[in-house]
């Protein structure tokens, strides 16, 4: 995007209707116009030139319906309920926002409307620093914290657009502090466990259990995000390079919007080549995973081998800390894993090891002076066995060596 919004390089193009753009990488039509004073830059969900043009007069005139009610708040009373209708609308023409989102936060304001008695026709002008506290009273006993401060963020956003429209001078939502978000404990299963986990699914007896054993493996063995493996298509997948291109949802791509390769691991590359050889509907455009999700599955296995339950997001985890247990560096886990922070995030979810890893990397640790170490017999053309002399580095990098080599499944 270049300044004030416009469309720059080869990635936009214009139409032959006034407020329309073209996205070339997949040929959908954008709405962009001014409305109230304010730029709409939204997604019409076509490729098609006719239905675009349909759908942006129907936006035009949503639009100019919310500009309306835009003015008629700043000449006269804005309640709580007309204040959220404008910011919704707002957020819905926000194009950088995904569909998920949106949706989220529309669960979020129906929360927040739950534990304000009289929102509907509660006059912004009259919410106080006490109706505020009392708010975050009653929300914050029975919701988890990073609900919390979504439900805060959107009731600032509200309150601040009565002090846009004039409708008060201040806003007192600001005056609530965010909860503190303390950082989920990981309790994933070991290797063996693993393996006993995903033949209990594969076991379970119906139609869609061997389909939802591989959709387990594929979370665990690529460390995709839900949507992202729900997307990948054979055409996706190069055995050649050994590696995954994954693209995410083809309307929203991926989270951080960009596409990335994500290299095979042994057990993903037999798991692919098996599923290629099985599959009687296989063809480039069609989808690797036959089901997008298993979590019913996943639970009662949990219970059948008795380890603690996981969501198809903590298998993402779980290949993040194989990788990480392997000696893969957290940068590059990173990048395999679609981060966009070089690590930062990373090095904050998945910079521990589970105990039993770190107790084994702690006997390496030592104070004591190097030494020569004796290495094992070498058997030469002779057949006379010698003794081989490998310095400490030397031994160190073999060691390296051979655990980069292994990733465990």
């Amino acid at each position: 995007m270049g300044k004030a919004g416009k469309p720059s390089g080869k990635m936009w193009q214009k139409a032959s209707r006034a407020g329309l753009v073209r996205y070339v990488p997949n040929g959908n039509y954008y709405a962009r116009f001014k409305s109230g004073g304010k730029l709409v830059w939204k997604s019409l969900k076509t490729d098609v030139l006719s239905v675009a043009a349909l759908r942006l007069g129907d936006l035009r005139k949503q639009e100019a319906t919310r500009a309306a009610k835009l003015d008629g708040a700043r000449t006269g009373r804005l309640t709580l309920a007309e204040a959220a209708a404008i910011h919704l609308e707002r957020l819905d023409s926000q194009p950088d926002i995904k569909p998920r989102t949106k949706a989220y936060y529309r669960e979020v304001l129906k929360r927040l409307v739950k534990d304000w008695p009289g929102w509907d026709s509660g006059d912004c002008a009259k919410v106080t620093k006490a109706d505020c506290f009392a708010w975050a009273g009653r929300m914050s006993k029975d919701s988890a914290a990073s609900v919390f401060n979504h439900g805060l963020s959107l009731l600032r956003h509200i309150l601040d657009i009565a002090v846009e429209t004039g409708a008060r001078y201040d806003n007192p939502a600001k005056l609530v502090r965010r909860a503190r978000v303390t950082q989920k404990q990981l309790t994933l299963p070991e290797a063996k466990q693993f393996g006993e986990f995903v033949k209990a699914i594969e076991s379970g007896g119906s139609g869609w259990s061997k389909p939802c054993a591989d959709l387990v493996r594929f979370f665990a063995f690529g460390g995709f995000r839900k949507s992202e493996a729900a997307n990948v298509t054979w055409a996706d997948v190069d055995f050649d390079q050994r590696r995954i291109r994954v693209a995410g949802d083809p309307e929203t791509g991926t989270k951080n919007g960009e596409v990335r390769h994500v290299p095979m691991i042994p057990e993903m590359e037999a798991m692919l080549r098996r599923l290629n050889g099985e599959r009687n509907d296989f063809s480039p455009d069609s989808r690797v995973m036959q089901v997008q999700e298993c979590q019913k599955a996943m639970d009662r296995a949990a219970m059948l081998v008795g380890m603690a339950r996981i969501t198809h997001h903590d298998l993402r985890h779980l290949f993040a800390t194989r990788c990480i247990e392997s000696g893969v560096d957290i940068p590059t886990v990173s990048r395999w894993l679609g981060h966009k922070d070089g690590g930062a995030l990373a090095m904050r979810t998945y910079g521990h090891l589970r105990d039993e890893h770190s107790s084994q990397m702690a006997q390496k640790v030592t104070f004591s002076p190097p030494s020569l170490k004796t290495a094992c017999p070498v058997q030469t053309p002779s057949n006379s066995l010698v003794t081989e002399q490998i310095l400490p580095n030397d031994e160190a990098t073999i060691q390296g060596q051979a655990a980069d080599s292994e990733i465990v499944a």
